[in-house]
């Protein structure tokens, strides 16, 4: 088994919400993009509270958008060992340093971790400071949540801090 490496932190000055995945799973990793599986519910939540068709948007657009509104894209690992991309399958994981977080991010309201297996990891996110949220997955292997039962859930927390629509 290979070790993968994750992707880049998008990031930026003006950031409030942090959502912190796993890690990619192989069609994010193949692209080199956040939320790449097309049944993924993460940009069509965020199209959905912003008015954006974000799904339908080169990458780089909705990089743009995501930094416009102040919400940071990351994963609370930066590589690991996994066949396919079932959290279940994650070896030898190696957590992403959080420390320069607050200092690429000085108006970071809050970390949103996107699922249970980023919120095992919360007491590291803690530390920086700020209220610590646990989101439902948008994977679509959580599809015991529906599509409007996870965009409310997200709607609460985001608008919260100000980057929900």
């Amino acid at each position: 088994m290979s070790r993968l490496q994750g992707l880049a932190p998008v990031l930026s000055a003006n950031t409030r919400v942090l959502v912190l995945g796993s890690f990619p799973g192989v069609a994010s990793l193949r692209a080199q993009q956040y939320y790449g599986h097309p049944q993924n519910h993460f940009w069509k939540i965020l199209g959905a509270l912003w008015a954006l068709p974000l799904p339908a948007m080169a990458y780089a657009e909705r990089v743009g958008a995501l930094r416009e509104h102040g919400l940071g894209v990351w994963d609370v690992y930066g590589a690991c060992e996994r066949e396919g991309s079932l959290d279940a399958n994650i070896l030898n994981a190696e957590l992403n340093d959080f420390s320069m977080v607050l200092r690429e991010c000085p108006m970071l309201e809050a970390i949103a971790h996107n699922g249970g297996e980023s919120f095992r990891h919360s007491r590291h996110t803690e530390k920086l400071g700020v209220p610590v949220y646990r989101l439902p997955s948008t994977s679509p292997a959580n599809a015991s949540w529906s599509f409007d039962r996870k965009l409310a859930a997200w709607a609460e927390v985001l608008r919260r801090h100000g980057v929900g629509g």
